[in-house]
């Protein structure tokens, strides 16, 4: 090996050892998605925490037309990690159709709230399905009372 050789040599190996030192320090950005992961943990948990005590959320849609937010009070069904919503007057409901145009909601119930993306459900076999969930949380005779068109529903994963 001549001294040509010795100083590419050289030069490779800083390099390759420099590189092997960035892999094992800590990346900043890397800290923060921890970071970021941990506090939707924590957000999580204060949230199905919540939704596991309470009958009703608020939920908080953009409007199709005046691209305000819009916020109504609903009710909910929580299995694990997914929230059923089931829309009052079906594919009629006001917050149904503003989820149509922008799936992007906002859960809150009692100041912990989660932003979440909604799902549109128009398969009758799991509609019928998630009225069924209604009707066991809230009773049959309360879901028939209030809730008059059963065509649609929406679904939305809290991870």
């Amino acid at each position: 090996m001549n001294y040509k050789d010795t100083i590419v040599f050289t030069a490779v190996s800083r390099a390759a050892a420099t590189a092997d030192l960035r892999c094992l320090m800590p990346n900043k950005k890397d800290e923060i998605r921890k970071s970021e992961i941990k506090n939707n943990e924590i957000k999580n948990n204060a949230i199905k925490d919540r939704l596991a005590r309470y009958r009703q959320i608020k939920l908080t849609v953009i409007g199709r037309k005046s691209g305000r937010t819009i916020s109504v009070p609903v009710w909910f069904v929580l299995e694990g990690e997914t929230l059923y919503l089931l829309p009052v007057s079906g594919s009629n409901t006001q917050w149904y159709k503003n989820v149509l145009k922008n799936p992007e909601i906002h859960v809150d119930a009692r100041d912990a709230g989660a932003d979440l993306k909604a799902i549109a459900i128009t398969d009758t076999t799991t509609v019928k399905s998630v009225i069924e969930k209604f009707r066991e949380k809230y009773g049959a005779g309360d879901v028939k009372k209030y809730y008059s068109t059963f065509d649609v529903a929406v679904v939305a994963e809290l991870t």
